[in-house]
């Protein structure tokens, strides 16, 4: 029997759906719920795109569409220089998809799901973390009842590895930094996947080529929503896609292909270093700060990105 109960928030979004392809084929995974998010593109069109694939690749999972923008209210901000403006790397989707979302919006599925399944359900952010936030000031409560927060997310300089929006944040956390501040307010067990890891592990092409040739049907159309989403890591000089998304979903199932910090987390929500995300390291001592009263967090600092590759790709060819 699956040991990991998930629900996952996303906006598909081309790493999303590797992601999402991930913990649909692992044998230790049952998806739950799959919650949809502003981010990669509208919540229109990451919702659309999370039906289509659930829909084409037989995912049983409901899925919940979530918020349209920031806790705050301001305008949200998308990538489609990233993953094109269909967010799936544009390929063509068909204009009618049979597969709808359920009535209830995406963080009060959140809330029932985790007191239907106290102390068993995972939470895979690796969108903005609006949806989280909002569970949690509808329904403080189930940060005790949560078995755990993984999230893709941040940048704490470890390796040079900064932003990705600005030289201090980065896209998920600088999407929402109010609510990713308040997540990380909450005193439940959250590991961050941030940019430190994920830019340590690349998928060169020759890599999405086999699956693309052995992964089936799935790996045909990994292939081919990455051909968009490589042309802009190209233009950046890298021989490869970074792995963000599936980097987290494959720590849910791997942990010990990580190594970890402790400590309190800070979201910066105003000036410059907007969405800046920052650790107080629990083995140092500071004076009275803003981090004090504050939960501590798991924070990744190295991964060993060749087992992760591999374990990736031994996964997927499941699907075949």
């Amino acid at each position: 029997m699956p040991s990991h109960k998930v629900i996952y928030d996303t906006d598909p979004g081309v790493d999303d759906a590797m992601a999402l392809f991930f913990l649909h084929y692992h044998p230790d995974i049952e998806l739950i719920g799959i919650t949809t998010c502003h981010g990669n593109a509208p919540v229109e069109i990451t919702t659309r795109n999370a039906l289509y694939l659930k829909e084409r690749f037989g995912i049983d999972a409901p899925v919940a569409r979530g918020a349209a923008g920031p806790v705050t209210g301001d305008d949200a901000h998308h990538a489609a220089v990233v993953h094109g403006h269909n967010g799936l790397g544009e390929v063509e989707i068909p204009a009618e998809i049979e597969a709808q979302a359920i009535d209830t919006p995406a963080h009060r599925f959140i809330i029932e799901t985790v007191r239907k399944h106290p102390g068993e359900i995972t939470l895979l952010a690796v969108g903005r973390m609006t949806n989280l936030a909002l569970a949690l000031r509808e329904d403080p409560e189930i940060a005790g009842l949560v078995r755990r927060v993984v999230v893709m997310g941040g940048a704490f300089g470890y390796r040079g590895h900064l932003g990705n929006v600005t030289p201090a944040a980065e896209a998920n956390i600088h999407g929402d930094p109010h609510a990713a501040d308040e997540m990380f307010a909450a005193a439940w067990p959250v590991t961050v996947i941030g940019l430190d890891v994920t830019h340590e592990v690349l998928m060169p092409q020759d890599y999405l080529r086999r699956l693309g040739e052995e992964a089936g049907e799935v790996g045909r159309f990994i292939w081919d929503i990455t051909r968009f989403y490589e042309n802009f890591y190209l233009k950046k000089g890298l021989a490869g896609i970074s792995v963000h998304d599936a980097s987290a979903a494959i720590y849910l199932v791997a942990p010990d292909l990580f190594e970890t910090r402790s400590g309190p987390i800070r979201v910066v929500c105003e000036g410059l270093a907007f969405g800046q995300t920052i650790q107080r390291p629990a083995a140092v001592g500071f004076p009275p700060n803003d981090w004090d009263g504050r939960p501590d967090h798991a924070v990744c600092i190295d991964v060993k990105a060749q087992p992760l590759l591999d374990l990736y790709r031994e996964t997927l060819l499941r699907s075949a």
